[in-house]
C-alpha cells in the first residue's frame, strides 16, 4: 500500500529548527501582549497602562519556566546550614562517619557491636591509628562518651581518639577532652570532618612510643 514504511527502514523523527521554534514562540508572545493590553483598555485602563502590561505581560510568562524550575532546584538542594544527620539513626551516622572517613584516602575499619570497648571506628595505620565513636542524638554529649573512647582506644590498638557527634558537648566533656588530647568534632564542625581526620592519621604526626 502507498504510504506504508518498508520492513527494516527505521522513519527518524523531524527536528524543528531552533529559529522556528523562537518565530512560534514570539508570535505567542505578540498574541499574549496584544490580548492582555486589549483587556486592559476594555476594563478602563489608561494607554500608559495598557502598554506597560502588553510590554510586561509575555516577559513575565517567558521567565516563569525558568523561576519554577529554579525554585524546585533550591528547594531539593540542602542548604549550607541543612543538617543532613537530622534523620538518620545511629547506625546510619556511624556509616555517615566511616564514609567521610574512607573519602579521606585512610583505612577505615567498624567495629563490632559488641565489644567495641568504646570505640566505633577505626581510622588510619599504626602507629597513629585514630579511635572514633559516634554520639547521634538530640543533646549535648557528656564527658562519658570521652571517657569510653579515650580508655578503649589502647584495647583498640589506637594512639589518638575522637568523638563525632551530630550534636554539640558538655562543658565537662571539652575539659576532659582537653585534658585526654580527645579531639571533638560535634555540630557545624562536621563540615570539616575529613579533613580533621587527614590531619589525624597524617603520617608526620605519628605518636613516638
Amino acid at each position: 500500500m502507498y504510504g506504508t514504511i518498508p520492513h527494516g527502514v527505521v522513519r527518524r523523527p523531524v527536528s524543528v529548527p531552533a529559529s522556528t521554534i523562537r518565530r512560534v514562540a514570539l508570535k505567542w508572545q505578540l498574541v499574549v501582549a496584544v490580548v492582555l493590553g486589549s483587556a486592559a483598555w476594555t476594563l478602563g485602563a489608561s494607554p500608559a497602562w495598557c502598554l506597560t502590561i502588553a510590554v510586561l505581560a509575555p516577559m513575565i510568562l517567558a521567565a516563569t519556566p525558568h523561576f519554577v524550575r529554579g525554585a524546585v532546584a533550591g528547594v531539593s538542594t540542602p542548604g549550607a546550614r541543612e543538617d543532613v544527620t537530622a534523620a538518620m539513626s545511629g547506625t546510619e551516622f556511624e556509616d555517615y562517619v566511616a564514609r567521610i572517613a574512607r573519602s579521606s584516602g585512610a583505612p577505615v575499619i567498624m567495629t563490632s557491636v559488641t565489644g567495641d570497648w568504646g570505640v566505633d571506628i577505626i581510622v588510619g595505620r599504626r602507629p597513629n591509628r585514630v579511635a572514633i565513636q559516634c554520639k547521634r542524638q538530640s543533646r549535648p554529649v557528656g564527658a562519658g562518651a570521652v571517657q569510653e573512647v579515650v580508655a578503649g582506644a589502647p584495647m583498640q590498638d589506637c594512639t589518638q581518639t575522637m568523638v563525632v557527634t551530630n550534636h554539640e558537648f558538655t562543658p565537662a566533656a571539652k575539659k576532659l577532652a582537653e585534658l585526654h588530647g580527645c579531639e571533638l568534632v560535634g555540630g557545624a564542625e562536621l563540615r570539616s570532618l575529613r579533613a580533621t581526620i587527614r590531619r589525624l592519621t597524617d603520617p608526620s604526626t605519628a605518636t613516638e612510643v
